[in-house]
């Protein structure tokens, strides 16, 4: 039986590097700290998830939570990727990508415009989650992950719907960050052009809630989500 989602393997202080995890362009701003890696991921909650199917590659956007050297990732039943994960053997072999943009890089020439960004590449295979109990925690995980405390502010799913829903793990084990920090890197002989150069933050906000118009009478915005 596969093990809960309260007992993911015990982590040290980096990943190990493979052929995979190290790349061929600026590998300098590679990294495999883990706990930079774990940063990376906690901060976002879309990922893009790459693999096979019929001979051809396939990316597939949706959300995600990750449990201590675990990541979740859930879906409809119906969905192609995720039955093949509960038909592979011994699973199915996925590329799982989570990128942050932090700022536009303008540079005087075209040639040096960059974005500054954080990402994290997991290369693994990914297994369909059948224990019902890890299922159960796996969801409440992805709630919680995307505006934590919801999970026990709302109704758990019933039976049907988590019939209904696919949920896969993907184990953090072949894993590697990404970034790129600071300015403009133009050449010497352009820094005199009258061109503007810096860069332009980008930073994620949230807006007011907006309360359905259906909200039960006496219903107050909960303080976790005037937190964020």
């Amino acid at each position: 039986m596969q093990g809960t989602a309260q007992t993911p393997p015990q982590p040290d202080t980096a990943y190990t590097p493979t052929d995979r995890t190290v790349p061929t362009r600026s590998p300098d701003r590679a990294s495999y700290d883990r706990e930079l890696v774990h940063a990376i991921l906690d901060e976002a909650y879309v990922c893009h998830l790459g693999f096979v199917r019929e001979g051809a590659p396939v990316v597939l956007p949706t959300l995600y939570a990750r449990v201590g050297e675990r990541l979740y990732v859930h879906g409809s039943t119906g969905s192609r990727p995720l039955r093949a994960a509960g038909q592979a053997d011994p699973g199915l072999p996925v590329c799982l990508t989570v990128t942050h943009v932090d700022g536009l890089v303008l540079a005087r020439s075209a040639f040096h415009h960059s974005i500054n960004y954080r990402s994290v590449m997991v290369h693994g295979v990914a297994h369909d989650v059948t224990d019902p109990e890890e299922k159960r925690q796996a969801l409440d995980a992805l709630v919680d992950h995307v505006v934590p405390g919801r999970s026990a502010d709302s109704r758990p799913a019933d039976k049907k719907e988590l019939a209904a829903t696919a949920v896969i793990r993907l184990d953090l084990d072949e894993v590697s960050a990404k970034l790129r920090t600071g300015g403009v890197n133009d050449e010497p002989e352009d820094l005199a052009l009258p061109h503007w150069a810096g860069v332009v933050p980008v930073r994620r906000a949230y807006g007011t809630p907006l309360p359905d118009p259906g909200l039960a009478p006496g219903t107050e915005l909960p303080g976790y989500l005037t937190a964020l």
